[in-house]
């Protein structure tokens, strides 16, 4: 089962214990990244373009529960 992103007017809610602020997320993604590498070898990711991401699962952290986030509303969305 996939899991629709937060947008900008709602958010992440574990459906059995509440939670709103703390999940663990299994993600599938196909980026570019232009990488750099120092004169010592030592990467770094300067960019980043992500072409496509699914959210395989999310688990709640405070209950463990697999799958069970549904999309709410945030707080002033509406205003």
């Amino acid at each position: 089962m996939t899991v629709p992103l937060p947008t900008a007017s709602t958010r992440w809610r574990c459906t059995l214990c509440g939670n709103l602020t703390r999940f663990d997320v299994t993600r599938s993604s196909k980026v570019v990244e232009y990488v750099h590498l120092d004169l010592a070898g030592e990467p770094k990711v300067e960019e980043r373009e992500v072409l496509d991401e699914t959210i395989e699962s999310v688990r709640c952290r405070w209950c463990n529960a697999v799958d069970q986030v549904e999309l709410v509303d945030r707080p002033g969305a509406g205003s």
